[in-house]
């Protein structure tokens, strides 16, 4: 329990709160762009010469245009907070990096301790 809070420590709130709102924000519109792009009504096919005209050609092709376009800005949206997350991850990467670095080196002190310890124990008991 102790090593997780220590860990909590040292991870830089200050910058993971200054950035939160950013990364919520962007999280928000891209969920909102999927579902809008989920419930918006599909492209009518193109039709041939016995069917009944639905949009013309011209129509159906500038809506596919857009469409490309959106899912371009969509995906690079999701790019920006990927590499937001990312960003934050290697923070967290790094603070749990120093921890480790940390908890090895006071298990070496741990351990020499001890040994200091026993060897003062025993050189109590040999006194006469």
């Amino acid at each position: 329990m102790a090593l997780w809070m220590t860990a909590l420590k040292l991870v830089p709130w200050r910058d993971v709160i200054e950035a939160t709102p950013q990364v919520l924000q962007a999280a928000k519109k891209l969920m909102g762009k999927t579902r809008a792009a989920g419930t918006a009504p599909a492209a009518g096919t193109l039709t041939g010469a016995g069917d009944s005209p639905a949009t013309p050609v011209t129509a159906q092709l500038q809506h596919l245009r857009e469409r490309v376009a959106q899912l371009e800005q969509e995906q690079q949206d999701s790019a920006a907070l990927i590499q937001s997350l990312a960003e934050q991850n290697a923070v967290v990467i790094r603070a749990v990096e120093a921890l480790r670095l940390r908890n090895q080196r006071l298990g070496r002190a741990l351990v020499v301790l001890g040994l200091v310890v026993a060897g003062v124990l025993v050189w109590v008991l040999r006194q006469p």
